[in-house]
């Protein structure tokens, strides 16, 4: 009888922010094309890989229990990701794992695994799709641009965790998006950790694409995209000034009208004892011009309050800011002392008091700005993406202004015979705080 091959098998955690995510994929994708297999349990694997954050102290428990779990259900255990790069933190807790490794270093993960379990081959068996392996579901993927980052905030480490900016050529950053499209995406997030500075340290170098010379740029980056002919969101994006030229783009639908932008407060001495880049100063008139050129923008940022130092007028001026720019979508953290932030040596320091009581405020004053922004929607008639079908003819779907996890829904009614991925017309009939109801127009009154 012939001997049957054994197929190692993997499991995998994937901690933290869309571009720990993409690292994942990337990983995992060269794992799949060597043989291995990916279950999604611990127990019956050969090795688990943990992908971990380190960006928060919680984020760090966070993998910290997520290594934890992995260790009591298999015991062979690899870690990778942002923690990584501090690795005493790790040992410290769990002296027995198999290999840690930092962010970005997707060659010693894969050879840490062959270590740990040796790769099976079998040549008969085409394993990995064109597009790689991806977490996320089929119709949208995450595009990274670009590693680490050349701003030096005082509340983050990130650039010690991941290094400086180093962009990727915009011709490989658009060969992976075409082949992301063969395979049946219709919509990508571009990330990295400064979107708006990409090819700034290739002094914006030139590559061919579609017949056309395309510098590693911003706006080029955008322009190239755009004649994808699906939907593109920009995340991470500092407001640099040549951030204007990307408006116009989103106007004419080339780019879909959504800008993430990390403002993180908008005091002015908040700003810069958090040494913020990108002329806040002048945030506030640009948001209002863009929105002149192109109406149906979304702005979505995030923001830290009970920072060391911010007064209660400093926070104040956060809050009139939030109203007068009105953000359509916001996320807001309380101030944590990260180990290794610079701002931990800065004086004044925040009671845990206060900052709970300024975020209790700042969400409701952004709840408010979201109830009165969905409501100008409603009648209106927009394009969503349908996210998820149930066998009562609902269906979850989004917006252009709604990425995926972190913003709201458009619940649908009367939706049957669309799928996941499909973009349709729906007039929006009713809406709440932060989410909105509607029907495919077909179907509407």
């Amino acid at each position: 009888m012939e001997k049957q091959l054994h197929v190692p098998k993997i499991g995998f955690v994937s901690l933290g922010c869309p571009k720990a995510l993409v690292d994942s994929e990337r990983i995992m994708t060269s794992l799949r094309s060597e043989g291995y297999q990916f279950i999604d349990k611990h127990d019956g694997a050969d090795v688990v890989i943990v992908n971990t954050c380190g960006f928060l102290d919680s984020a760090k428990e966070e993998s910290l229990a997520a290594i934890g779990k992995a260790m009591k259900e298999n015991g062979r255990v690899i870690v990778t990701g942002c923690m990584g790069a501090e690795p005493e933190q790790i040992t410290a807790k769990y002296p027995n794992i198999l290999a840690i490794t930092g962010p970005q270093q997707y060659e010693a993960v894969v050879n840490a695994v062959h270590e740990a379990a040796p790769p099976a081959h079998d040549p008969f068996i085409d394993l990995v799709p064109d597009a790689g392996l991806k977490l996320t579901p089929r119709h949208y993927a995450y595009l990274k641009i670009s590693e680490g980052c050349n701003n030096r905030c005082t509340f983050c480490i990130i650039p010690s965790l991941r290094g400086d900016l180093v962009s990727r050529p915009i011709h490989h950053v658009m060969f992976e998006a075409e082949k992301l499209v063969n395979a049946g995406v219709k919509e990508l997030l571009i990330i990295s950790q400064d979107t708006s500075a990409y090819g700034l340290d290739t002094k914006y170098v030139e590559y061919p694409w579609r017949g056309k010379k395309r510098r590693t740029k911003f706006i080029d980056l955008c322009e190239a995209l755009g004649e994808l002919g699906i939907w593109v969101r920009l995340h991470y994006v500092y407001p640099y000034p040549h951030v204007d030229d990307v408006i116009p783009l989103m106007r004419d639908g080339k780019v879909l009208p959504y800008l993430d932008i990390p403002f993180q407060h908008a005091a002015p001495n908040v700003l810069k004892a958090m040494k913020r880049p990108a002329h806040q100063e002048k945030t506030l008139e640009r948001i209002l011009n863009w929105r002149k050129i192109c109406p149906d923008l979304t702005v979505r940022s995030t923001f830290i309050v009970g920072f060391p130092g911010e007064t209660e007028d400093d926070f104040e001026f956060l809050l009139e800011w939030m109203m007068e720019a009105k953000i359509d979508r916001a996320g807001c953290f309380k101030y944590e002392a990260v180990k290794g932030a610079v701002a931990n040596n800065l004086e004044n320091h925040i009671s845990e008091e206060v900052k709970q009581e300024r975020w209790e405020r700042f969400m409701e004053i952004q709840r408010q700005i979201s109830a009165e922004r969905q409501e100008l929607k409603i009648g209106r008639e927009m394009d969503v993406i349908i996210d998820e079908v149930d066998d009562d003819g609902g269906a979850d779907a989004r917006s252009q202004a709604d990425a995926p996890d972190i913003d709201g829904t458009v619940f649908l009614r009367d939706a049957k015979g669309v799928k996941p991925g499909d973009i349709i017309r729906v007039k929006i009939e009713d809406a709440d705080d932060y989410d909105l109801f509607g029907v495919p127009v077909s179907n509407a009154a």
